[in-house]
């Protein structure tokens, strides 16, 4: 039986992750700060600890798992990663996390890694232009990345890319494009917008009205929790090592997703633009290298991904507020 190790494990993207693995008939062990908060964990083994901590990195990678996940960073939405006030902590965290790790595995002569980096690496001057962003993997220099996390992310993608040629370990590097899902953060302040509209809109009345930040003519791509996973999992067992784009092409402005999700509910809503942190004006998944290296791009339309999203999110508000999610 393969074995797996997902870094990470406790959160959105990584619990998702340890399910796919089990199905395909993985022994799986999952280490997180936390356990996943919204169903139970499927890993056969998870650790709970600090991978910040190299002791504990070296206890956790205890053999020659036959694939490591690193998905472990200190990350959330606008609302976490464009106020500076978390800059320290997210390059800090991330960075430890990422040495250690590497170092760990490289002990253990672990050949196959994967990395999560982050379309929030590609330079910001690139993505003023809502209606024609420009994020193909070879537009990253100069790099001019619009927060701390994405420098953090550019960093630790040299870090991997110099491990596999000094050590010959074999990295494969993914640039995630804002994934979204059922059982992802939907509230608290680290949620991403897909996430935060629907929370909102679930959370609103018929006729009722939501702030959005900005002017919401900023434009974003989405991309589905199973296909994040389905191009992860191509990717690690692939022969290119990337860095790859992950996401979808899809483009859609945030007033626009903010009226298909209240479609989607059954719900007329009116928008408030306020003030706040906001990122670049706009950003979409570049698919070309993917689909020539992978044979493979998403498919699945956003809207379907939103709709089982905003049922997921409704069904949380209807819990805390101790009732029943209204039916769309």
């Amino acid at each position: 039986m393969p074995d797996a190790l997902v870094c990470g494990a406790g959160g959105f993207i990584g619990s998702h992750l340890v399910r796919r693995l089990k199905r395909e008939g993985f022994w799986v062990r999952g280490v997180d700060l936390k356990f996943p908060e919204f169903a139970p964990t499927e890993a056969d083994d998870f650790v709970q600890g600090d991978l910040r901590d190299q002791d504990f990195c070296r206890l956790v990678v205890d053999r020659g798992f036959d694939e490591v996940y690193q998905l472990a960073a200190d990350m959330g939405g606008a609302g976490f990663v464009f106020t500076g006030e978390n800059d320290a902590d997210i390059l800090h965290n991330s960075a430890t996390i990422n040495l250690n790790m590497l170092d760990a595995c490289r002990r253990r002569r672990i050949k196959r890694i994967f990395y999560s980096s982050s379309a929030c690496m590609y330079p910001a001057y690139n993505q003023e232009n809502p209606e024609n962003p420009l994020c193909s993997e070879e537009s990253a220099y100069p790099a001019a990345p619009d927060s701390e996390y994405g420098w953090e992310k550019l960093f630790s993608e040299h870090l991997y890319l110099a491990f596999a040629r000094n050590y010959g370990m074999e990295v494969r590097v993914a640039r995630y494009h804002n994934i979204f899902g059922p059982e992802g953060t939907w509230r608290g302040g680290r949620e991403k917008a897909p996430a935060a509209l629907c929370r909102k809109i679930a959370q609103t009345p018929e006729d009722g009205e939501i702030e959005v930040w900005g002017d919401g003519q900023q434009t974003r791509s989405f991309l589905y929790i199973d296909e994040c996973l389905e191009a992860t999992c191509r990717l690690m067992r692939s022969d290119f090592p990337g860095p790859v784009n992950v996401g979808s092409e899809e483009m859609i402005r945030i007033n626009d997703l903010a009226q298909m999700i209240a479609q989607v509910a059954g719900k007329k809503i009116s928008i408030r633009h306020i003030p706040g942190p906001l990122g670049v004006r706009g950003r979409n998944s570049d698919n070309r290298l993917i689909r020539e290296k992978l044979g493979w791009a998403p498919s699945q339309p956003l809207e379907k991904g939103v709709a089982l999203t905003y049922a997921w999110i409704s069904e949380q508000v209807a819990r805390d507020r101790g009732g029943k999610p209204p039916i769309a």
